[in-house]
C-alpha cells in the first residue's frame, strides 16, 4: 500500500519557511551590524524567530500551523521597522505565502475531486462486469 501523497499546500509552504529561516538569519546579522538593536535582542531575536519557523515547518500536518504561519509572516513585515529594507523582503515572503496558500488549496481541492471522480467510476466499472 503507497502512502497517502503530500498536499501540495504542505510542499508550497515548508518551501516557503525552509527559505524564509534563511532569510531570519541573515536578518538578524544585518540588524545586529547596522546598530538597530543591540546583540541579544537581534541576534536571539533572530534565533528565537527562525526556531519558531522550524518549529511551525514541523507542524504543518496540523491546520493550526498555517494560522502560525501567517503571524510570523505579519512579524516578518514588521521586522521593517527595525530595518526599512524588511518592510520589501517580509512583504515579498508574506506574498509568496499568500500565493502558496491560496494556489496549494486549490490545486489539493482539484485533486480531491478528481480523485473521488476517478474512483466513482472505477466502481461503475466493476458493477458492470
Amino acid at each position: 500500500m503507497t502512502p497517502a501523497p503530500r498536499s501540495v499546500k504542505r510542499t508550497l509552504a515548508t518551501i516557503v519557511l525552509g527559505f524564509e529561516v534563511i532569510v531570519v538569519a541573515l536578518a538578524a546579522l544585518v540588524i545586529f551590524g547596522l546598530g538597530a538593536l543591540p546583540p541579544l535582542p537581534a541576534l536571539g531575536g533572530g534565533a528565537v524567530l527562525g526556531l519558531l519557523m522550524v518549529a511551525v515547518l514541523a507542524l504543518l500536518r496540523y491546520e493550526w500551523a498555517y494560522v502560525a504561519g501567517w503571524i510570523l509572516q505579519l512579524i516578518m513585515v514588521a521586522a521593517g521597522f527595525l530595518n526599512p529594507a524588511m518592510f520589501f523582503v517580509g512583504g515579498m515572503f508574506a506574498a509568496m505565502w499568500a500565493y502558496c496558500m491560496i494556489s496549494g488549496s486549490r490545486i489539493d481541492n482539484q485533486n480531491t475531486q478528481f480523485n473521488s471522480n476517478n474512483e466513482n467510476n472505477e466502481n461503475n466499472e466493476k458493477e458492470k462486469s
